[in-house]
């Protein structure tokens, strides 16, 4: 009786539906490079841009596929400041801590985030609509204090402000949901 424990196949073909064919036709063509390992970066970068974060399965993935062990593929992923390993909610709010915007309020505006929807700086909400993100400069010095939620400024914001237009934002998922619930 003969059994094998060699399950290359499988494994191959499952990292390979985790990454879904863009990311693994990247790998294979970082693979077929000089020195593929040194390509780990661009790799995490490419999954990221297209899943939003990197979950657990795709470092898997990606360190089957590339054939690096998985605590480097992991050490590197949690060692970047740029890689998320958490979803992000719907809505990226990023609160410019500057000095311009901290010294005009940016953190109690920042508090008042955090107070309204219960999460700190690098969180998301329970919902999924909103991820909190502190960063240090926006580029927008004379209108602070500043947020941006994606790509909209809102600029000369104060804490009685948050709640209102956390209302838009919560309002458009509404919308949204209301349009899908709709059709049938």
């Amino acid at each position: 009786m003969s059994t094998s424990t060699d399950n290359w196949e499988q494994v191959q073909a499952t990292a390979k539906q985790v990454l879904g064919d863009n990311v693994v036709k990247f790998i294979e063509s970082c693979r077929a490079e000089p020195n593929p390992e040194s390509q780990l970066i661009a790799v995490l970068h490419k999954v990221q841009a297209e899943y939003g974060y990197l979950a657990e399965a795709h470092l898997d993935a990606v360190a089957q596929l590339m054939q690096i062990p998985a605590a480097k593929v992991a050490g590197v992923a949690s060692f970047y400041h740029y890689y998320r390993l958490e979803p992000r909610g719907r809505f990226l709010i990023n609160i410019c801590m500057g000095t311009a915007c901290y010294v005009k309020g940016a953190d109690r505006v920042a508090q008042k985030l955090m107070d309204e929807l219960g999460i700190r700086f690098g969180e998301t909400t329970t919902d999924g609509v909103f991820t909190l993100e502190g960063t240090r400069c926006i580029g927008t010095c004379g209108l602070a204090p500043v947020m941006m939620i994606d790509d909209k400024v809102h600029a000369e914001v104060t804490p009685d402000q948050v709640p209102v237009i956390l209302e838009k934002y919560l309002d458009q998922v509404r919308r949204a949901g209301s349009e899908t619930s709709g059709r049938t």
